[in-house]
């Protein structure tokens, strides 16, 4: 059906982020109801949505600020040097491409599990460059 332990974890690893992101938009929602109903009974029903805005709207601005602040050059940008390193390189650069290529990977994986194997024993070779003695 879908191959080995690894696809079985795999398949397990991405239910439990759609359960526990599922969860957590629940939970967000239910706190933007308490919001407003409790500012509901101080203001009238605009003011307390305008209020539950502006809160939640600096609260994803705190959250980009924190998460998506650049960094201050330390790293230094050396070239991936086997393919798993592309594959992350690719997803932290451009994530919708990372994404797509991630689909395109499953997709794959479930037409012919055979060419995934060969795709996966690929990324996971490590490379044979210099050796040092």
């Amino acid at each position: 059906m879908l191959g080995g332990g690894l696809a079985r974890g795999l398949v397990k690893k991405a239910v439990a982020a759609a359960v526990a992101a599922g969860a957590g938009l629940v939970a967000l929602v239910a706190l933007g109801g308490t919001i407003f109903y409790a500012l509901r009974l101080v203001v009238p029903a605009m003011g307390a949505a305008a209020i539950t805005f502006a809160i939640f709207a600096l609260i994803a601005l705190i959250v980009a600020l924190v998460y998506l602040k650049g960094d201050s050059g330390d790293e230094e940008d050396d070239e991936p040097v086997g393919m798993g390193q592309r594959a992350f390189s690719l997803f932290r650069e451009r994530p919708i491409l990372g994404a797509v290529a991630a689909l395109a990977g499953g997709w794959i994986f479930l037409r012919n599990p055979a060419l995934a194997t060969m795709v996966a024993a690929a990324f996971t070779e490590k490379s044979h460059g210099r050796r040092r003695y």
